[in-house]
């Protein structure tokens, strides 16, 4: 990917709480807390350091709770209003979670037709402006790969890679490199309830992140 040397490129990333943690309202740029706490912000101090050439001006747009039905729901206002170059996705956890914690809420559920829509449609939306979205699945961080919400977690995810393959979407896998970790550390050590990840599960994210950029801008 050619990029400039004299103009920021703008990298929007969008999502749920996972990314959230606190960003700033109604846009979360700029310094110095803009970014809020989770991977956005490391990410950020992540490619200024090592990459300071990128001129990436990082924009967090992420929102507590979000499913991919409210991420199309807000598009426009959301991410095309501002007007990024890179677009990166990360959605699946809440329209998983939606089926568990609210079982007598069927309004409430995403299903996997729904969700590879909605990714469609991002995807879509986003080209036909110009910009170029990337892909991070949703994760669990539960090693038992029979546990329910563990399942139908992977099913998303591997829902996810299939839409970025068919689409030549540039893509993470998440739940990668944490069942390797897994295979090392209780759960606990990243995350109190195999969700919401603590410092260490955001750094696994963003220095996945930062391993598809580099992958990306070498291209």
């Amino acid at each position: 990917m050619q990029h400039p040397t004299d103009t920021p490129i703008r990298l929007l990333l969008i999502g749920d709480s996972i990314a959230d943690c606190g960003r700033a309202r109604p846009v979360g740029e700029g310094f110095p807390d803009a970014l809020g706490g989770g991977y956005p912000k490391l990410l950020d101090a992540m490619t200024k350091v090592e990459h300071p050439a990128w001129r990436l001006n990082l924009i967090n747009m992420a929102t507590s709770g979000d499913r991919s039905r409210d991420l199309v729901a807000r598009w426009q206002i959301d991410c095309l209003a501002q007007e990024p170059d890179l677009v990166l996705v990360m959605i699946g956890i809440n329209d998983v979670w939606r089926h568990f914690d609210s079982p007598l809420q069927p309004q409430t559920w995403v299903s996997l037709t729904e969700y590879e829509e909605n990714l469609r449609r991002m995807a879509a939306d986003t080209r036909a402006v110009g910009a170029k979205i990337l892909f991070a699945s949703p994760y669990y961080l539960e090693s038992n790969a029979a546990d329910p919400m563990r399942a139908m977690t992977d099913a998303y995810r591997a829902r996810m890679v299939a839409v970025a393959q068919e689409l030549d979407i540039p893509y993470v896998d998440t739940q990668r490199p944490f069942d390797a970790l897994l295979d090392v550390y209780s759960t606990y050590c990243f995350s109190g309830d195999r969700v919401h990840p603590n410092s260490v599960a955001q750094y696994v994210i963003a220095r996945e992140l930062l391993r598809m950029l580099e992958t990306l801008f070498q291209a």
